[in-house]
């Protein structure tokens, strides 16, 4: 009975349900039965035998419903060797250094959608960021040929996201539904647009300036390049992981804000004018609104793998073959790591703060961990910090309702968005 009452609070309150099952079952919980068994493996021991164990676990088969979005050679759908080259190649667009150089972009995409603004009117915070970052994202990485079809391109790959809302015990009946049909011929009309951008990128001389430079030339160890369809599954890949994800911790972060002014006047009183990419480093309080959001709300509830073999953890025996489920969502709240764990606490991440304690990589993991830890992870940090910058810069702002229903398992989200009423714009 008690795993039946939790397999409906799983499919309908998720996020309610995710730390009961801890709470009640302790760190191994099995739900549902037959095709639709899952072993839950929650809290931070789980996690740390995740990742040192990354050996007994297939990512392929945990992985299968970002398929219809990513692509079958996308590198997280991607194992063993394959997934390793196809990293090396991608690996470089995503350095610290090159990062920098996107800052410029990232502030000025944010200030086109805040010199729409008007006050008195009433803005979808998300849904206009969300548009911010998506382009931003297609211009740093993939050049602005691409990013000029970004209208088009981020309705299809909307409908092709619709589908990652599903929750994840439904995988093995997800490909019968209509839902994945639809996702299928949106994906294909994106992919038809990187192919026409690949093409004209094959004419001309790379300068390994973006992401898609370095795919079309680069060359591996071997001096082997990636195949056509390896390239449009990583464009579009990063173009949906850059934006869907990002978006959604933009989201709780500027709501934590605006619900408290304390927090809002803090980050501006910080700025030192308009943001570089040397002065973030030096932002302390800001590092600390991005880390507390993401502890808070991390963007992939609920992370998937599947047993390559059978293996035994806290007592339990798990199958090979099994669905195995883990849970930065649940890790995040613990009050055994996180003092006043539901508190937005930016200050908890100072180190000069009395009883100080830097969180390990498995009790930290809002970009998951091992070896497909998310490759743009300081791309998706720095760009909550520049365009949080920009608002808290140039805007006054009112927060229309202090309500909010998280929605999204693979991009955790307000329901409602985040409705503001415009005070004033710089």
């Amino acid at each position: 009975m008690a795993y039946a009452l939790s397999m409906a609070e799983l499919l309908t309150d998720p996020f309610t349900a995710l730390p009961n099952l801890y709470r009640r079952f302790g760190p191994v919980s099995a739900v549902g039965a037959g095709p639709l068994r899952s072993v839950f493996l929650l809290g931070p021991e789980a996690n740390r035998f995740l990742f040192a164990n990354a050996d007994l676990f297939r990512w392929r088969e945990a992985f299968e419903p970002l398929v219809p979005v990513d692509g079958e050679t996308a590198l997280i759908v991607s194992d063993g060797a394959d997934h390793q080259r196809r990293r090396k190649l991608v690996q470089p667009a995503f350095h610290r250094a090159q990062i920098a150089g996107y800052v410029r972009t990232m502030a000025a995409e944010a200030d086109r959608v805040i010199d729409g603004w008007r006050p008195g009117a009433e803005v979808d915070l998300y849904q206009e960021f969300r548009r911010a970052i998506r382009r931003t994202t297609i211009r740093v990485l993939f050049g602005e040929r691409l990013a000029a079809d970004e209208p088009v391109v981020g309705r299809q790959l909307q409908v092709a996201l619709d589908l990652l809302d599903q929750n994840p015990i439904l995988q093995p009946v997800r490909r019968f539904l209509p839902s994945y049909r639809r996702a299928i011929e949106a994906r294909a009309r994106v992919e038809s647009a990187v192919r026409a951008e690949i093409e004209r990128r094959r004419t001309e001389d790379g300068d390994g300036s973006d992401v898609l430079t370095l795919l079309v030339h680069g060359r591996g160890e071997n001096g082997s390049g990636l195949s056509d369809v390896e390239i449009v599954d990583q464009v579009i890949s990063l173009i949906a992981a850059g934006y869907e994800t990002t978006s959604a911790a933009m989201a709780w972060q500027f709501r934590a804000l605006l619900l408290d002014s304390g927090h809002w006047r803090r980050v501006r009183d910080e700025l030192p004018g308009d943001v570089s990419a040397e002065d973030l480093p030096r932002l302390s309080y800001l590092d600390g609104v991005v880390n507390e959001t993401l502890r808070l709300f991390p963007p992939a509830a609920i992370s998937v793998r599947w047993s390559a073999r059978e293996f035994s953890f806290a007592g339990r025996r798990i199958p090979a073959g099994t669905q195995i489920l883990l849970s930065p969502y649940v890790t995040h709240r613990l009050p055994e790591i996180w003092p006043d764990p539901l508190r937005f606490d930016p200050p908890r991440w100072d180190p000069d703060r009395p009883g100080y304690r830097k969180p390990a990589p498995h009790e930290f993991l809002p970009f998951g961990g091992g070896p497909h830890r998310c490759i743009g992870s300081t791309f998706a940090t720095t760009e909550l910090k520049v365009m949080l910058t920009r608002l808290v810069r140039r805007t006054s702002l009112r927060l229309l309702t202090t309500e909010a229903t998280p929605t999204g398992l693979a991009a955790m989200r307000p329901k409602e968005g985040v409705p503001v009423r415009v005070l004033g714009v710089a």
